[in-house]
């Protein structure tokens, strides 16, 4: 062999432990950064963990406190649909007693419309516009003005 092939192959051999060298180096380089991608999942799991844990416990909580607000205000509306209904049943139950049914008479008096002078006021005498206490009339003027009012049950 001539010095220079053997110069050659001594320069190919160098190369080639250098090379082995560089891909020692970066296999050690590659275990560190699989056992440091490794510490920092576990440390993810560690922490990540807990956090969800209370996330879904705060969801099932939000979830429950959901459920239980939409209960209440299907109760307060029911409350407040029986409440309208009675309201209801007493205006017209204080309607009718306010202006009551008319029952015919046969006698004179009442055909005339003025009831007799024993059952006035003293010191009144009996006119339509005397018929009705202030209370009556307020009363009357009170249920005019809610007949404009609808309520829905």
């Amino acid at each position: 062999m001539s010095q220079t092939g053997e110069l050659f192959l001594g320069v190919i051999a160098f190369a080639v432990m250098i090379m082995a060298l560089i891909q020692v180096g970066a296999i050690f380089a590659g275990m560190r950064l699989a056992k440091r991608v490794d510490q920092l999942a576990t440390q993810l799991d560690q922490e990540i963990k807990p956090l969800l844990a209370n996330l879904t416990a705060m969801s099932s909580e939000a979830a429950r406190a959901a459920a239980l607000a939409a209960r209440q205000a299907e109760r307060l509306d029911r409350v407040f649909g029986e409440m309208v209904q009675r309201v209801d049943q007493t205006l017209a139950a204080a309607q009718q007693f306010v202006t009551g049914p008319s029952k015919p008479s046969s006698t004179p008096i009442a055909d005339s419309g003025n009831p007799p002078a024993a059952a006035a006021p003293a010191g009144r005498s009996w006119t339509k516009k005397n018929r009705s206490s202030s209370a009556e009339l307020r009363l009357r003027r009170w249920l005019r003005r809610d007949k404009c009012v609808k309520w829905e049950a």
